[in-house]
């Protein structure tokens, strides 16, 4: 009954594409696409990411032609790159979880206290322009209420914007905070998805290491270091190793 439900939602993947300013190049790539014609439209989209830059209309849409060509690794890779630029993007995060379905790899990850689970679930409540945009209202408000506290003739007002001020100062740190998060987590690139069909894990940076586990198409990894061609890599449940570079691409 699992795979039948699958089955059914994965005929609407990109059925409905992210509205866009549409250029000459990504009208000809979609209409590829509503054609079924996705290696096609796959090769349209990169052309487009190639010159025009990055978007989260065109990750998602090449995400989509990934999918439906079976491509889950690449597919979740475009997905993932899309949440960077907007972490609250619905149709996109629908998709992910679609393509993660179709994983082989089931890793538990290890359990995060509660504050910390609340806090990275607020700080992609946004992303990082937005949370900026937040820090700078906050910041101009706090001014009113400084100058509202300073010139207030009435006690009670005084009091009030005094108080006020405070919150909204600590508030504006906190979104400016966040702002720096999410900047980060788009310049540093710290995760990547394997892309080879099967990778073995290992305890050093060469073939000789011992085996720690193996990994399949499409599991999402936190970098750790690199050395020459090898990758140290951590995944959820905390497990560490070195894999080839060219087994996994960066998000």
């Amino acid at each position: 009954m699992k795979k039948i439900a699958l089955l059914i939602l994965s005929l609407f993947v990109g059925i409905a594409l992210v509205d866009a300013a549409e250029s000459p190049k990504m009208k000809e790539a979609n209409e590829q696409y509503t054609k079924e014609n996705f290696a096609v439209a796959d090769s349209l989209y990169e052309d487009i990411l190639r010159t025009d830059g990055e978007s989260v209309a065109l990750y998602y849409n090449l995400g989509n032609a990934k999918y439906k060509q079976g491509l889950i690794g690449p597919a979740i890779l475009n997905y993932e790159r899309a949440l960077l630029l907007d972490p609250t993007n619905e149709d996109v995060l629908f998709n992910l979880e679609l393509a993660k379905s179709h994983t082989t790899d089931k890793i538990d990850p290890v359990e995060k206290l509660l504050i910390t689970k609340w806090n990275e679930t607020i700080q992609k409540w946004f992303s990082s322009n937005t949370w900026a945009v937040i820090s700078i209202v906050l910041f101009i408000l706090f001014i009113g209420l400084l100058g509202c506290f300073l010139f207030a003739r009435f006690s009670w007002l005084k009091k009030t914007s005094f108080f006020s001020g405070i919150i909204v100062i600590v508030l504006c740190f906190v979104a400016m905070t966040y702002a720096k998060k999410q900047k980060e987590s788009v310049i540093n690139h710290e995760y990547a998805i394997v892309y080879a069909a099967t990778v073995t894990g290992k305890s050093s940076p060469d073939t000789g290491g011992t085996d720690l586990f193996i990994l399949h198409e499409g599991t999402k990894v936190k970098i750790k270091n690199q050395l020459n061609d090898w990758m140290e890599i951590q995944l959820e449940d905390g497990h560490v190793g070195w894999v080839p570079t060219k087994s996994v691409e960066i998000i």
